[in-house]
């Protein structure tokens, strides 16, 4: 898995930053394509999606959410919601 790079960022004013998080996500997005064109035979340790840690940063900051500090059950949940949504049914690798 790639590493999360972050890039500051000056304004012209020279008292605003900006951070910016960079992750390249390629090599994930063609594994997860190549996962879900092979068959998986059982339920039990089912794989069903590498996420790249840019995205989940950035449902964390969409949803105000701290996933570090979520139970399992809670974590879990969460995780189903977003690969749920037709957006990022691109990291699934079961479907």
């Amino acid at each position: 898995m790639s590493d999360v790079v972050s890039r500051v960022h000056l304004d012209r004013d020279g008292k605003t930053l900006t951070v910016e998080r960079v992750q390249h996500v390629e090599d994930i997005l063609a594994r997860n394509k190549l996962l879900r064109s092979l068959p998986q035979r059982s339920d039990w340790g089912r794989h069903i999606a590498t996420i790249p840690n840019i995205i989940i940063e950035r449902w964390m900051k969409e949803d105000g959410v701290n996933v570090l500090g979520l139970s399992s059950e809670d974590f879990g949940e969460f995780i189903r919601r977003k690969l749920n949504d037709p957006d990022w049914r691109h990291l699934r690798t079961d479907r």
